[in-house]
């Protein structure tokens, strides 16, 4: 008779068993002794924290200040119309792009090119580089939360660097405050933060490095060699540049450019601009515009649309220690004045070898400190100058007038941006030429020659595919680059576009690429 207490007497006996003998059996194989393969992990601390808790502490206040101020930084990509013989090219599609001589060059084609920038007022005004931003006819505005805004210039700048531009986000957004450059002092602390990410990709997006201030008014002569070799400005107009920048360790590449340098008290010292290196990567030297500066810069731009930029008259060089001991100073600082416009606003005050060694009552010791100085002032301001003459100091007055060098800035073009240019390619109809070039069995149908660097096409994969024939847009064949045009016309910004590919050997590809508003 089945007894059921018998059997899971006999179940439970059974098992036991066999754990027991399973048991023996691993503690023999040595699975259940502690593995000398594997090595001991230690997680023990080696050091106290008290005992490096002001370096914990310094950590910590740049956590902080990561957190409160990369929500304001932004990225900023901006298209720039250049012939299309400067990009890079295959070798079959070259006769396209290369307009024998005398003849007229191939159309333009948008080139995007980027930066970074930021936020300094809610209402959506936001500083960067003038080398960002100029030449644009078309500026997207990348914020962290991945929202994207068009911009505008609002004005820009070239001889100081700084441009100003405006998105319309419809509320309120994160901005940053401004510190005073001029109490900023050698030694100090500071973040120097930039959004390099390029495209859709987030490999590099907002970079925070810390450095401290390595030197004040470094006078590079990267904007006069800039102003002097561009053709709307030459020799006489470069000299108006102001360079007088701050030093720093901290990493800046060029996707930083226009970022903050900010203080451990979160507020802007700097903007990002420029690096010294012989192979243009980061080797140790970065240099940022004093926040002074361009807040004076911003202000005009958001009055006038220009800067109004004040002068003295004078032509000017840093005294030497010979002209220290020619003209008495008490130490080698000054500026050593060469020559006075006889129709500027120092004629009569100031003389020809005077020696200007205070602005305001405020030692200055070079020219690009004077520079400086003087443009955080406006025409019609008058400053006091304490200048050696024979041998001893005197202070002159003087009422400063405009500069004859300002004008209005570079506005966004108005030509026409086709649909294909906006997507980021150029296609061609395939002749018999093209068609032996890149083996296609016959004539016939369009191809895709190129896709613009940075451009919607080809951050999703589509430069891969030129040499293919493009054989539908969406639902419409394909036939001739008119096709293609007509296709893409009626898509709207923000809507997808599928274009459809197929190789010589006849197998298909397509790539969904976003329309940009």
């Amino acid at each position: 008779m089945y007894d059921p207490l018998r059997a899971k007497v006999k179940v439970v006996f059974y098992s036991a068993i066999a754990f027991l003998f399973g048991l023996a059996i691993t503690s023999g194989l040595g699975w259940t002794s502690k593995s000398y393969a594997m090595p001991l992990i230690e997680e023990t601390a080696q050091i106290s924290p008290e005992a490096v808790q002001p370096a914990l502490d310094l950590s910590q206040a740049f956590t902080n200040l990561a957190d409160a101020v990369t929500p304001a930084v932004v990225r900023i990509e901006a298209r720039r119309p250049v012939t299309a013989a400067n990009q890079e090219v295959p070798d079959a599609f070259r006769r396209f792009f290369d307009a024998p001589e005398g003849q007229n060059q191939p159309p333009s084609q948008g080139q995007i090119a980027g930066g970074s920038g930021f936020v300094v007022s809610a209402d959506g005004y936001i500083l960067t580089n003038n080398h960002v931003v100029e030449g644009a006819d078309e500026i997207k505005v990348y914020f962290p939360d991945r929202r994207y805004f068009d911009a505008e210039i609002i004005g820009t700048d070239p001889f100081t660097d700084v441009a100003l531009i405006k998105v319309n986000a419809g509320e309120s957004l994160p901005a940053l405050a401004f510190g005073n450059s001029d109490n900023v002092k050698v030694g100090e602390w500071i973040l120097a933060i930039g959004n390099p990410g390029f495209g859709n990709s987030a490999a590099l997006d907002f970079t925070v490095t810390a450095g401290i201030i390595s030197a004040r008014g470094r006078p590079l002569q990267l904007l006069q060699n800039e102003l002097r070799s561009d053709p709307r400005f030459g020799d006489q107009a470069s000299r108006w540049a102001i360079e007088d920048f701050l030093q720093t360790d901290a990493v800046i590449n060029p996707g930083n450019s226009g970022g903050p340098m900010v203080s451990l008290n979160g507020q802007v010292v700097g903007i990002n601009s420029a690096i010294a290196s012989t192979t243009g990567a980061y080797q140790g030297y970065g240099f940022a515009i004093p926040i002074n500066l361009a807040r004076r810069v911003m202000e005009d731009l958001v009055e006038y649309g220009y800067v109004k930029r004040p002068r003295i008259g004078v032509e000017i060089i840093t005294a030497t220690a010979e002209d220290a001991e020619v003209y008495g100073l008490p130490s080698v600082s000054g500026i050593l004045v060469q020559a006075v416009d006889p129709e500027g606003p120092a004629s009569g005050s100031l003389e020809p070898e005077d020696v200007i060694v205070a602005l305001d009552g405020k030692s200055v010791g070079y020219v690009a400190e004077l520079q400086a100085q003087i443009a955080q002032r406006r025409p019609g301001d008058r400053v006091s100058l304490t200048v050696y003459r024979d041998g001893g100091p005197i202070d002159v007055s003087i009422q400063l007038d405009e500069a004859p060098i300002n004008s209005s800035p570079a506005s966004v073009s108005e030509r026409t941006i086709h649909s294909e240019e906006r997507l980021g390619i150029n296609v061609e109809e395939i002749d018999q030429e093209l068609a032996a070039e890149l083996r296609f069995p016959e004539a016939g149908g369009v191809v895709l020659t190129q896709v613009t660097r940075g451009s919607p096409a080809q951050r999703r994969g589509v430069g891969q595919y030129v040499g293919n024939k493009l054989i539908r847009v969406n639902a419409a064949d394909i036939a001739t680059p008119e096709d293609v045009r007509d296709a893409l016309d009626v898509v709207e910004g923000g809507e997808i576009v599928s274009l459809h590919f197929e190789n010589r050997d006849g197998t298909g590809r397509v790539v969904n690429v976003r329309m940009p508003n």
